[in-house]
């Protein structure tokens, strides 16, 4: 593309980003000394290359998800956002534990945007106060794991062998003197060690009730969700009950949601990931802007702002950034959380 050609795309889109409408040659005529005849000609260039497509049969374009990667990689330019002091914002703040500052940095991303703001809650260490192992039956094992807070945890152990009551209680036993008031994860750490101590079978049982603990660990992994109500709002979702329904779909299973997620905590700064461009979101009607948050450095979550490809991105960018490094500060005031 030559430079007319990048400027007549980059008016074209922020045109539709603004108004929503299809946008025709007439309508760019009057931004730029050219005549109809000319944007024409480029407006098919620019359809030749897949960044704009006509909606209908009108004369009118609007940007392919191709069209929207290219701008927001290359044209795009993050207006300053000056944050006010709002109730979403105030909480978050003076958050006094991690739940509600990660709730609060949902419900602000939400009501700042207009759209759905999401948080993957920083997945928290496992820690336990003790464990205990209760003989079911042959082979099958059930793993108490009690938290300092008091919370007690099940799970069930499958063993290739079977072991006596003498025998869990003396694992326990050992468990809980080394262990107790460590992470899982960290017990996985220096586990080889102490393991050498213990003979071959009862290191299986020990391997086996580690990686159970680091899975319920896993499994306390949350996400927050607000405002997707909102999307109900915009035009180009709610004409279209396919659309809405592949939206909704989304918030309800999690799981793609929580893939895209995990995956941009992975990377460094805002990420935009835009449908039909994006493997990640199902549909080519959404956009994702995710941003991680941190603690001393050390990324422990990921939050964003779900919405249509017709947003205003130099907006909604600096937004997202600014409520992770918000999060951040929030989360640094709680050291003695383990994430």
């Amino acid at each position: 593309m030559d430079d007319r050609a990048r400027t007549l795309l980059k008016a074209l889109i922020e045109r539709y980003i603004d108004d929503g409408q299809p946008v025709g040659s007439r309508t760019l005529s009057k931004l730029f000394d050219l005549s109809p005849a000319t944007i024409r000609n480029v407006m098919a260039d620019l359809e030749e290359l897949g960044l704009i497509h006509s909606p209908h049969t009108s004369a009118g374009r609007i940007p392919t998800p191709r069209g929207y990667r290219l701008f927001v990689d290359t044209m795009l330019t993050a207006q300053p956002f000056e944050l006010a002091s709002t109730a979403n914002v105030r909480e978050l703040q003076s958050a006094s534990d991690p739940s509600r500052a990660v709730n609060a940095a949902a419900s602000m991303l939400s009501s700042l945007t207009q759209f759905a703001g999401v948080v993957l809650s920083p997945r928290r260490a496992q820690v336990f106060r003790q464990i205990e192992f209760i003989r079911l039956s042959e082979k099958r094992i059930l793993l108490i794991i009690v938290t300092p807070d008091g919370d007690v945890q099940n799970r069930i152990l499958l063993t290739p062998r079977d072991y006596s009551n003498t025998a869990l209680i003396e694992a326990a036993n050992f468990f809980n003197h080394n262990f107790a008031g460590k992470s899982f994860a960290e017990v996985r750490q220096t586990l080889s060690h102490d393991l050498a101590r213990l003979q071959e079978d009862m290191s299986r049982l020990m391997q086996a009730a580690v990686e159970a603990g680091a899975q319920a660990a896993d499994e306390s992994e949350t996400m927050v969700i607000s405002g997707e109500r909102k999307l109900l709002d915009v035009n180009e979702l709610a004409g279209d009950m396919d659309r809405l329904r592949k939206t909704f779909s989304l918030f309800e299973k999690k799981t793609d949601l929580m893939q895209l997620l995990e995956v941009s905590s992975r990377a460094q700064g805002v990420q935009i990931y835009i449908g039909g461009d994006s493997e990640l979101v199902p549909t080519e009607d959404l956009s994702v802007i995710t941003a991680p948050y941190s603690i001393d450095g050390h990324v422990i979550g990921t939050l964003g702002v779900i919405g249509p490809t017709r947003m205003a991105y130099e907006r909604v960018i600096p937004i997202v950034d600014i409520t992770a490094r918000l999060l951040s500060s929030a989360l640094s005031h709680h050291p003695s959380e383990r994430y």
